[in-house]
């Protein structure tokens, strides 16, 4: 974010709210229950790991044995991410850029010859205002972003996920694309419909393929990004608004995201998971 430094306090929960890689016994984003996931040998890509969901996410996998490309457009953090990983591997990509996916997945035919599984991850806004005040650049910004970068990344990484004997996609999308609501960006709730919707139609398209793609459609999960948009105040209350009563973690995120790509989940395609806390009930 550009600008002055946003300084915000943390927010604390009660014993009781802490999830996560917090939680005494938590088995990890790697595990859900009693069910443990294998991705031994599978070649996975996290975009936007460098921090939040994609990070959890990438350390997931890697903890469940994958081969792991964190990419991101931060170097610094996503290099150190991909050394905390064992066998990851850091590729710098704008994933709103064609060139730089590109280039992207030319390293990984060179590296593998096949990509098993692709989390798109990469996402934000950055200014939070109605859509008569919204700058147009802003909108530009967070479509491609958030929207065009799923397509750029589908369109290139296809090839190579045919490869794969059980190829998966996984979109990150948001309760923001499914409700309404005051608290968001118009260009961000427009993008992460966009993204539901264009999950539906990536399914449709490979399903023959046997590749199978779906999304997560989380809400309010504790990221560096809610801590720099959302005062202490507004985030108390937003947590009072969950029926579970807390934030999300990310690791939790990363949960159903693995399961997602899993074998387990092999005959779920085209749909989007509400992964909200019960903020939103169908």
């Amino acid at each position: 974010m550009s600008g002055a430094a946003v300084v915000v306090s943390p927010i604390t929960f009660p014993a009781s709210y802490t999830m996560g890689i917090l939680e005494p016994g938590h088995n990890g984003a790697e595990a859900m229950g009693n069910i443990r996931f294998a991705f031994d040998e599978r070649v996975v890509v996290v975009t936007g790991a460098a921090s939040g969901i994609g990070k959890a996410t990438a350390h997931a996998f890697g903890a469940a044995g994958a081969h792991v490309y964190v990419l991101d457009v931060d170097s610094d953090a996503g290099s150190e991410v991909g050394a905390e990983i064992d066998g990851a591997r850091f590729l710098h990509c704008d994933v709103t850029s064609p060139e730089s996916v590109s280039d992207a997945m030319a390293t990984i035919d060179s590296d593998h010859g096949v990509l098993d599984i692709l989390v798109n991850n990469a996402g934000g806004f950055w200014v939070q205002r109605s859509t008569a005040e919204l700058p147009r650049e802003e909108w530009q910004r967070v479509m491609d972003l958030n929207l065009n970068a799923v397509f750029l990344m589908a369109q290139q990484a296809v090839p190579l996920i045919q490869r794969s004997n059980q190829g998966r996609i996984v979109n990150v999308g948001s309760l923001a694309g499914q409700v309404a609501s005051y608290k968001t960006s118009p260009a961000y709730a427009s993008a992460k419909a966009g993204v539901h919707s264009l999950t539906r139609v990536l399914a449709t398209e490979l399903a023959d393929s046997g590749i199978t793609v779906n999304a997560v459609a989380p809400s309010a999960v504790m990221t560096e990004r809610i801590l720099q948009l959302r005062d202490e105040a507004e985030r108390r209350a937003t947590a009072q608004s969950i029926p579970l009563g807390r934030y999300q973690e990310t690791e939790e995120v990363a949960s159903w995201i693995l399961f997602l790509a899993s074998d387990e989940a092999g005959f779920a395609t085209g749909q989007t998971l509400a992964v909200n806390g019960g903020r939103h009930m169908v």
